[in-house]
């Protein structure tokens, strides 16, 4: 049992970034704005969230999960206020929205390391103390199988990505301003014409997806590494994939997320698995497995997700 209990844990640790991110894809893209800057967004928000946690360490200002609880709103809203551009851009410029994110997509890396470089005096890399594992949680960690499971040499992150998975569902299918902001993205000339606005929606949509994408960064990097280079190694795509086959439903978005979590840990753990160890392939067959099982599993199922219908198309208050 000590193997599936291990392979459990690393799902989750993989799972639960790809789950946050992804759901912030789906408020931007049921407002009716595409977002595939998520990896953009992903890498300054983890950037600014990584430079705040080694700036509080060196100086022992702060430690332990008040210092992550801070880091991680702070990741949001350098999210959120970098995804402003693209909002602003798609929404009043009514721009391309895929060129403008594939340019935020570019521009974030490199300014993160043009900053890092700058400040650090050309030392790329920003590093930070991981003091955030919880060894385990006291009395729920003693509850049979789930104990182990959940509350065992885990991260706060996990707890707070399913409990944005809760919120996410509750505010977009159970509120008026979930059901606005799903109209903006299904026909907007019909919200408009109902005195809804189109334009605060699709802000709050893309502002959401930033605020989410920036705190997935910094979940993504926190149990992987002590350090950051402004690479997230292609996670943010990933989400859009997991978006695209979860078809814009929260709890569909939560399976995939776990799905290619499962993808992704075969990838990075398979000798701790006897059967795939025996195996002897290279060890980048592995790591191309969530990234095949991605092309397959969309070749199957993209015909048959339904992507709000007013995706991707600038709204004009004047078309009827």
């Amino acid at each position: 049992m000590s193997i599936v209990y291990f392979l459990f844990a690393q799902t989750l640790l993989f799972a639960i970034p790809l789950l946050v991110v992804a759901l912030g894809g789906m408020f931007s893209e049921r407002s009716g704005v595409i977002n595939i800057a998520l990896e953009g967004i992903m890498i300054l928000g983890g950037f600014f969230g990584v430079f705040f946690m080694n700036y509080m360490q060196t100086h022992q200002i702060m430690s332990g999960q008040a210092l992550l609880l801070v880091a991680l709103l702070i990741s949001g809203i350098v999210g959120a206020l970098f995804s402003l551009l693209h909002a602003f851009a798609s929404i009043h410029l009514k721009a391309d929205q895929t060129i403008s994110g594939t340019a935020l997509n570019l521009f974030a890396p490199a300014f993160g390391l043009f900053i890092a470089k700058t400040i650090q005096d050309g030392v790329q890399s920003v590093m930070f103390e991981n003091q955030f594992r919880i060894v385990e949680v006291p009395i729920l960690s003693q509850i049979p199988i789930l104990g182990d499971l959940f509350f065992k040499n885990c991260y706060l992150t996990t707890f707070i990505g399913l409990l944005i998975l809760v919120i996410s569902y509750v505010f977009l299918m159970k509120t008026k301003t979930g059901l606005r902001l799903r109209s903006c993205g299904e026909n907007p000339q019909a919200s408009d014409a109902a005195g809804i606005s189109v334009y605060k929606m699709r802000y709050l949509g893309v502002v959401i997806s930033g605020f989410l994408a920036g705190v997935g960064g910094l979940i993504y990097i926190l149990p992987i590494s002590t350090e950051f280079n402004c690479n997230v190694a292609g996670y943010g795509f990933l989400a859009l994939a997991v978006l695209i086959f979860g078809n814009w439903k929260p709890w569909r978005i939560a399976g995939a997320a776990f799905f290619f979590g499962a993808t992704k840990t075969i990838a990075y753990t398979y000798t701790s698995i006897p059967f795939l160890a025996t195996l002897s392939l290279p060890a980048t067959a592995y790591k191309l497995i969530p990234y095949v099982a991605t092309l397959i599993l969309l070749a199957f199922t993209s015909k048959h997700s339904a992507a709000p219908r007013a995706e991707g198309e600038p709204f004009d208050k004047g078309k009827r």
